[in-house]
């Protein structure tokens, strides 16, 4: 291994961690707004008076993935075309909408219909972010801010329990989602105000942008032009982003349990009241976002020390959903504290998984142009998983009367076999090669 001279000049700007942390609070508000509805489902139940069968309930939750999955493909280009600025800005103000008028909802058909409109909103939001982390941090500092993105999901996850939860006992179901909504119109507003790219940026100067151009950013005037005329549908030839897409799909069919029905898992299997719901149901989340953010700063350390960058993002892609296999454990436990703690593992370990999944865009992408578009693939296959897993769950939860242990032993399987995705189909982490037409 060999080090690189990587440090950030003397008077260089740090303006791209102002642009990380909004993009951060950004992805933690879309997740909330996910969340939302997931955590209040059992009180709306309850105050609508809806008799909903738990394939009903896997079918309103997962509602949002066929929207969301259906947009994605045309988010990850919509972000390429128009920038992160304007992509994520309307995907925050379509979602914040849909949020702030869910509470109109009166049954099935209508929840379903408030679901699947949040998910078609809140597709540009992933690809928006990776491709501003791309534009702005170097390749040696990707992970970390991959992580720190990447961990909105799970601030925003962690955060619906508490915040949610207090909001339905303070007030009612409505009101966590009337401010909700309003929140994220205020941050969509910040976002097209404060973002640029770093050549724009009035804040940003020569030095900073020096760094971030000449340390692997993926930035116009670093494009190979024949890369740079590589065509969308072409993406789809290379075997590393078909692998992409199988791995993602196994990581998100096991970590969208805890986006659906781990809430219902706690209350029904584990019997916690609201105010545990809103304390102990945050630990494997919290757990998490440490994984996630430690994980991100080794592997930018070890890149910065000369480490191969794909063998670190193999270590952390197929280590994690290893890990992630855990969630087995968590159903024969005895005491809630135990299947919290295999839970905690679990997400933790797909957390971990998911820097190096969300860095992926960036190293293997043949140009600037292409970052987002790949990101949008990726997250197409894996949101496909989106709309499968809760019906699956809600389905084997009816079918094995309330007994989560066949639900998990699928999803144990199905986290193997993205590890070996990860090892075996999956290519090298660096730019692909133009193919011959």
């Amino acid at each position: 291994m060999t080090a690189t001279s990587v440090k950030a000049p003397p008077g260089a700007t740090r303006r791209r961690y102002l642009i990380l942390g909004l993009a951060f609070i950004g992805l933690s508000l879309n997740y909330l707004d996910r969340a939302n509805l997931s955590v209040a489902l059992p009180f709306i139940q309850e105050d609508l008076q809806l008799d909903l069968s738990n394939a009903e309930k896997g079918l309103i939750l997962g509602a949002f993935f066929w929207a969301y999955d259906g947009a994605m493909l045309a988010a990850g280009w919509m972000a390429d075309r128009y920038g992160s600025r304007k992509a994520f800005t309307f995907a925050a103000l379509w979602w914040s909408v849909v949020t702030a008028l869910t509470p109109l909802a009166r049954g099935f058909w209508s929840l379903f219909a408030f679901r699947f409109a949040l998910g078609a909103g809140e597709a540009p939001a992933y690809p928006s972010a990776t491709k501003a982390a791309s534009r702005w941090f170097p390749r040696h500092e990707r992970a970390f801010a991959t992580a720190v993105i990447d961990s909105g999901s799970r601030v925003g996850t962690v955060l619906s329990l508490p915040v949610v939860t207090a909001l339905i006992a303070l007030v009612s179901w409505h009101f966590s989602f009337v401010v909700l909504g309003v929140i994220g119109i205020m941050w969509a507003a910040v976002w097209y105000w404060y973002y640029r790219d770093p050549r724009e940026h009035s804040g940003a100067n020569d030095a900073e942008r020096e760094y971030i151009a000449t340390n692997g950013a993926r930035l116009e005037e670093t494009d190979d032009e024949a890369a740079a005329q590589i065509r969308w549908r072409d993406l789809f030839r290379y075997r590393t982003i078909r692998g992409m897409m199988l791995g993602f799909f196994c990581l998100n069919f096991v970590i969208y349990f805890f986006l659906t029905w781990f809430p219902s898992y706690l209350k029904d299997a584990r019997h916690l009241d609201l105010a545990e719901l809103g304390t102990l149901g945050t630990l494997p989340g919290i757990t998490a976002i440490a994984g996630g953010w430690i994980a991100g700063i080794v592997a930018d350390r070890r890149i910065r020390a000369g480490a191969d960058v794909t063998r670190v993002r193999k270590t952390v892609m197929v280590g994690g959903l290893l890990g992630g296999a855990a969630i087995v454990f968590a159903a024969p436990a005895k005491s809630v504290y135990v299947a919290l703690l295999f839970l905690a593992i679990s997400y933790a370990s797909l957390a971990i998984a998911a820097t190096g999944i969300w860095s992926l865009p960036g190293d293997v992408a043949p140009s600037s142009r292409h970052v987002a578009s790949i990101g949008g693939i990726q997250n197409f296959a894996s949101n496909i998983a989106g709309i499968i897993s809760p019906f699956v769950f809600g389905l084997l939860l009816d079918l094995y009367d309330g007994n989560y242990l066949p639900s998990f032993l699928v999803a144990g399987v199905v986290a193997v076999i993205g590890a070996l995705t990860y090892a075996f189909i999956v290519g090298r982490a660096e730019p692909l090669p133009v193919l011959d037409r």
